[in-house]
């Protein structure tokens, strides 16, 4: 199964060093754009599942402590180049 990176970048309600967060209902789903490796998020932060190793995992929970704020719907902005 291949995954379509654009279309995963696209949907993403923010991308910070290479990992596309999208909120879906009550979960986040985080993936390297780098390379094929997931993390599932409560929305509170608490990790569900991920293929990912404990460090990346934990990279990947403190980007998104720092940034969750950017899915709540009054602080969504689409930036144009």
């Amino acid at each position: 199964m291949s995954i379509d990176i654009k279309a995963v970048a696209d949907a993403a309600d923010f991308i910070v060093d290479g990992y596309a967060y999208t909120k879906d209902g009550g979960t986040v789903h985080v993936l390297n754009l780098n390379k094929p490796a997931a993390v599932w998020l409560t929305i509170d932060g608490s990790v569900l599942a991920s293929n990912t190793d404990a460090i990346e995992t934990q990279i990947i929970v403190d980007i998104y402590e720092k940034n969750k704020s950017f899915l709540e719907d009054d602080h969504a902005e689409i930036l144009s180049v």
